[in-house]
Formats: C-alpha cells, structure tokens, sequence
C-alpha cells in the first residue's frame, strides 16, 4: 500500500509498504478521506510531537473511511461498513480516566497513518472510538469528526450565551468550527485572522464581522472597537497557538469576561499576565485539551444534524501523491483551509 512517512522536519514521503492484516480485536480501515490540519501542519514544521508522534512514522490523523477487515473477536464492525474514528483512545483505568477526564490519560494511545491506501486501527481505539457514519454524511464531512470533538469540548468549557459577544481569534478550521457553534447559541461573533477566503468563509458562517490581521495597526483596539459600548468582548476564543494571540485575548476580553486559550503553544513559551486585571477585573480564564470518547460521539452527531457545516472547511480535494506540496504550501499560503487527500 501507499503511505506517506514522517521522516523530519518538512521531510515527508511516500513509500509503498505492506499492508497490514488486523490481529484479534482490529480493523483494518481503508481510507477514503484524510483531512489536512493545523496540527499537522505544526508537527510537518517541527519534525514530531512529543506526544503524538516521532520520526520516522506514518503521517496524518484526521480520516474516515470503510472497514476493508475486522479481526478476531470484533463483532460490532463488519467489512463494507462506512466508520470514522477518532486519532486517540483512552486506557480506562488511570488516574484522569477514573476521575472523567480521559483526555488527559496517563496511557493515551495516538494512532497516525491516514494519510495512506490503508490504516490498521489498534483494539483499544475500535473499542472506545470508532464510530459507524450516518447515511447523510460524506466521507470528508466525517472526517472532521475529530477536531469538532476538541472544539465542542472547548465550547462545552466557555459556555458561549445567546445576546453575548465573542472574538475568536483564528480564521483556521478550529475558528470557523468555533463560529459555527457559537453562533448556534445565539451569540455574536467577531472573528480576527488572516487569508482573505479564510475571512469571507468567517462573514458566510454568519460572523459580524471579519477583521484582516494584517491590515489592523491595533488588533486589541480594532476587535474592543466591534462590542458594545467598546469594553471588550463577554468571551474571547484563542485559535491560534500563539503567545501573542494568548496576549491579546487576554486584552480584549471585558472586565468580568472569560478566556478560552485553546491554542497550544510550543513547549516552554510564556505569556505575561497582568495581576492586577485578573484580580480586580475578575477575569476568567479557561483551556481544554483533546478530546474525550463522549466528544467524539456529540461531534459525530453535530455533523449529522447540519449544525457545524463541512462547506466553509474543507475547500479541495487532492491525490495522496500531492501531499508533499500541499503541506510545503500550507507553511507559507494564508489562503484555503483544510484539504480532503483522496488516497
């Protein structure tokens, strides 16, 4: 089978490779989606993730696709099935699992290879987190099952109202899904980024308004200058990664307003915190991380209903052979937002 393999910093290839047959409780998927991201595009720039994967390894997470062979003692999926699944599976037993938080598992199993022919999907995962399509979705819309299920936790955790302001800051795939559930509850957004599709995909998922990073002198002012009476944002959604998007965040938020630094940034950055704001401003801040089976299964169904929509995401579509350059592309191009690779 064909496979793309993770060899290094920007160093991705295509090999051809066996392909696998599933042991006792696997399922060996044929891939007939693999959507690009944001993380792998970090991963694709730094040449790893201490957690989720090292060089050399196969490449990409995000897939969906049809069941090509179950192995031994696997009696809820069959082969022709249409599945997606998640890129991680919780043990079930650690300290976070036994206290409801399995997306900080002490054993989290990462599973990568999606951008190929085929993906052997390990027992733990087919247990917890695979999932059977419904008829109405395509392959590429459920494909997104994944990084809604981070988003929906992240929503879950800022608790967005009807009648509030929020800024999002990022026009990338986490910021237009972001925007989509926002705006499901009834609240306004403001959405800051770059690219100029990017900003027109934000004003069609119905934000307010959509501010072009690179034309604004002032990000802090121009985003407090769209909320009411200009105090700043009730909620600011940080979709970035950035220590200088986690400082404005913190800056545009109101007095008595909450932040949600969903982001990650590199390993050891630091971000200055004023004291005397978060005190006397009684500032809330927020994170999330990951996903949890639970997500997964409220991301699937978002899908299903039409609540989060694929159109505004997932903007072409592209050989496996073409993945080099596309990812060699998405380290200088503002413009598109994800790619569906068709192996």
């Amino acid at each position: 089978m064909k496979t793309a393999v993770l060899y290094g910093k920007e160093d991705v290839r295509l090999e051809q490779r066996p392909t696998p047959r599933p042991g006792p409780g696997e399922v060996l998927l044929k891939i007939k989606a693999a959507l690009t991201c944001g993380t792998d595009l970090k991963v694709f720039r730094n040449g790893g993730h201490a957690r989720m994967i090292k060089p050399p390894a196969p490449f990409g997470h995000e897939f969906a696709g049809v069941v090509e062979a179950a192995g031994p003692g696997v009696t809820s999926f069959k082969p022709g099935q249409r599945v997606v699944g998640a890129n991680s599976a919780p043990c079930g037993a650690c300290f976070f699992c036994r206290k409801g938080q399995p997306n900080l598992c002490e054993d989290l199993l990462f599973v990568n290879g999606a951008y190929a022919e085929y993906l052997l999907l390990p027992a733990r995962l087919v247990r917890e987190n695979l999932l059977e399509i419904p008829a109405s979705l395509s392959f590429e819309a459920a494909a997104l099952t994944e990084p809604l299920a981070c988003v929906v936790r992240g929503a879950e955790a800022a608790k967005p109202a009807a009648g509030e302001t929020v800024v999002i800051l990022g026009a990338g795939p986490v910021g237009l899904m972001f925007l989509q559930l926002v705006r499901g509850t009834g609240a306004k957004v403001v959405l800051v980024g770059k690219g100029d599709s990017r900003l027109k995909a934000a004003l069609a998922c119905g934000a307010e308004a959509a501010l072009d990073l690179d034309q604004l002198s002032d990000p802090v002012k121009a985003a407090q200058e769209k909320t009411p009476e200009k105090r700043g944002a009730d909620l600011v959604i940080e979709a970035v990664g950035r220590p200088a998007a986690w400082s404005q965040a913190l800056r545009i938020v109101r007095p008595g307003g909450r932040v949600l630094l969903f982001g990650g940034c590199p390993a050891g950055a630091e971000v200055p915190l004023d004291t005397r704001r978060m005190h006397y401003d009684e500032l809330t801040l927020l994170s999330t991380f990951h996903h949890t089976p639970e997500a997964i299964r409220k991301s699937l169904s978002l899908l299903a209903k039409g609540v989060v929509r694929p159109e505004p995401l997932i903007t072409r579509q592209a050989p496996l052979d073409d993945l080099p350059q596309i990812l060699r592309r998405m380290l200088t191009q503002a413009d598109g937002v994800k790619t569906a690779i068709i192996p």
